[in-house]
């Protein structure tokens, strides 16, 4: 084995440029964050063949006396920390002091900058590890880092480079970070002498739609949370703006963009209960903290950072999150005490039959005495509205005026036995009936069982079935956790059970198949306190067993009721899969079907 060497320093310099400068978008940001750390308020940015060959990041920041030029490219030099306390609170972007000489180490660079006061300009050159001496130079103000050639003297780690529009679109990925973070800077992007971005300085949700467009600001949900010292703010998405890949998920600390492990985690738990399975969330959040809370020296392109109290900053992210989430009602952004109606107990009182003579169907339409749904009638007119007409006995009845409708307004028609058809003020709703039920039921079980309030349903006659050892063992060992969910389940011989109450709610469902799931559920937890941790999954389960059915006939009144506990149900826009419960097609999209105005 060949003898232990000190390594020169411009081979160590190229190996912290392998963990350092990944890529152009690397080099870039390290150099973004010089320029904001120098207090730049505009920023320029120009690239050619993906950064490949060119990166020139501008700006006017404060600048670099021409004595420390030299020391700006010189390893673990900085002007941001002279002692360990300083490393322990750090409140700048860059402090490492190894950013710009392992770029230097691995590039043609050059870096020009006018120090406030200074007469003029100074530049320096590097290449091949060989520092050029400062020599006067023309710039107005701040500094200018021109990097040519990346990896040109290391051909092997260069081959590892994608193409042009690969690695243009990681540094464009860099920049818009860069640029969410801080809307107080002006940012411009050009690529092979095209303008791509042109960012004023601008307020932060002006950033935010420049960035992930009007709809997301339109859209998205406003975060604005605190705890202690811990501060958040910005946008979520609501679910219907999901997307198959996390690449609008910004998270920022302390201005500072990172991926956690703990932060996403966090962000998926609160989405859990709206997003489907295969979808990932959008939003723009900044956390804000103290500097000493949060340690960013735990990764060399410091994009991740370890939290002084990570279980404080996972309750707040999860928490704030959920209820931002839980706010929003179908048909409505708002709170769901905003809508502007009471919810009225069931009309369980039958109407009148019509009768065949006077023009309507002689099935008893408006009979509520058979409504299993489980749902509220909230408004009251709705016989009057569908009652025939005395002296225009053929004439369909007459909805309300569009104008006064409820955000999910009135029920039209049942479309093959799935789909609900409302008007509102807009144009027409498309609801599915088995998602939307689903969710009510399932927000009612979670309720009941927060509140120990889950009603039982005693069955007239017991429904007995064939049941496995592990069942039987389950329906013993569990029988505490089967009554808080309104289940009796006693064994009637060593094979089968007797189902003897079911929940109220979930009456109509298919007692023995439900029974089983839940038996199967609490068999795979195996504990109640397990169990209260997966206990959505298992009501889950319950309500969509409960739920109406495809092919279920509704009255109108039935589905209006429906329409009327979505728009009063936390998080109805999605059913417990994360699938859209409902739909909006406008006027305006009608008329573009049609041609209309064409």
């Amino acid at each position: 084995m060949p003898a232990i060497a000190l390594l020169p320093d411009h081979l160590i310099n190229q190996i912290a440029a392998g963990e350092v400068v990944e890529r152009p978008a690397s080099a870039l940001k390290e150099m973004l964050e010089n320029s904001l750390d120098a207090g730049a308020d505009d920023i320029q940015v120009q690239l050619q063949q993906g950064g490949i060959q060119l990166i020139r990041v501008s700006d006017n920041g404060g600048g670099i006396p021409v004595a420390e030029l030299p020391l700006a490219l010189a390893r673990h030099a900085t002007s941001k920390i002279r002692q360990l306390e300083d490393l322990e609170q750090v409140g700048t972007l860059g402090f490492r002091g190894e950013g710009l000489a392992s770029i230097a180490s691995v590039s043609r660079l050059s870096l020009t900058s006018r120090a406030v006061g200074a007469d003029h300009a100074w530049k320096v050159e590097a290449q091949g590890g060989e520092l050029s001496q400062p020599e006067p130079a023309a710039l107005s103000a701040g500094t200018v880092v021109e990097v040519h050639d990346l990896y040109y003297n290391t051909p092997a780690r260069r081959k590892f480079l994608k193409t042009e529009a690969t690695e243009y679109g990681h540094c464009e990925d860099t920049f818009k970070r860069m640029a969410l973070a801080w809307p107080q800077v002006a940012f411009t992007l050009s690529h092979n002498g095209r303008i791509s971005w042109r960012l004023p300085r601008q307020s932060s949700h002006q950033r935010i739609a420049a960035i992930l467009g009007e709809h997301f600001l339109e859209d998205g949900l406003s975060v604005a949370a605190e705890n202690g010292m811990l501060q958040l703010s910005g946008l979520v998405g609501s679910p219907t703006q999901s997307r198959a890949g996390r690449d609008a998920q910004y998270f920022f600390v302390n201005g500072r963009f990172i991926r956690d492990k703990l932060v996403s985690h966090a962000l998926r738990e609160a989405y859990r209960d709206v997003l489907h399975h295969e979808r990932h969330p959008v939003y723009a959040l900044f956390f804000q903290l103290p500097p000493e809370l949060v340690d960013v020296n735990v990764h060399p392109q410091k994009s991740e950072v370890k939290f002084r109290d990570s279980s404080a900053v996972y309750r707040l992210l999860k928490s704030t999150v959920q209820q931002i989430l839980a706010g929003t009602v179908a048909g409505s952004g708002h709170p769901v005490t905003e809508p502007g109606f009471t919810p009225m107990p069931p009309v369980m009182t039958a109407s009148p039959a019509p009768t065949a003579g006077n023009g309507w169907a002689a099935a008893p339409r408006y009979e509520q005495a058979r409504m299993p749904l489980g749902v509220a009638e909230a408004v009251p007119n709705y016989f009057a509205a569908l009652k025939p007409l005395d002296d225009l006995p053929q004439a369909p009845p007459a909805l309300p005026a569009a104008t006064d409708a409820p955000p999910l307004g009135y029920a039209l028609a049942q479309l093959q036995g799935i789909y609900v058809l409302a008007q509102n003020e807009h144009g027409l709703i498309v609801v599915d009936m088995h998602a939307a039920h689903e969710r009510i039921l399932y927000e009612k079980l979670k309720s009941a069982l927060d509140q120990h309030s889950v009603v039982s349903q005693p069955l007239l006659i017991p429904a007995s079935f064939h049941a496995t050892s592990l069942e039987m063992a389950t329906a013993s060992q569990q029988s505490e956790a089967l009554s808080r969910l309104g289940f009796e389940l006693a064994p009637v011989s060593p094979t089968h059970l007797a189902l003897r109450a079911v929940p109220v709610a979930l009456q109509q469902a298919d007692s023995i198949a439900l029974a089983r799931d839940v038996l199967k559920d609490l068999a795979e937890v195996g504990s109640s306190d397990v169990l209260t941790a997966r206990r959505n999954e298992l009501l889950a389960t319950m309500a969509c067993h409960g739920a109406v059915r495809a092919n279920r006939h509704l009255t109108v009144p039935e589905m209006n009721a429906l329409l009327r506990e979505m728009e009063a149900t936390e998080r109805s826009g999605q059913c417990n899969h994360g699938r859209p419960t409902w739909f909006q097609l406008t006027l305006a999209d009608l008329d573009k079907l049609f041609l209309r105005g064409q």
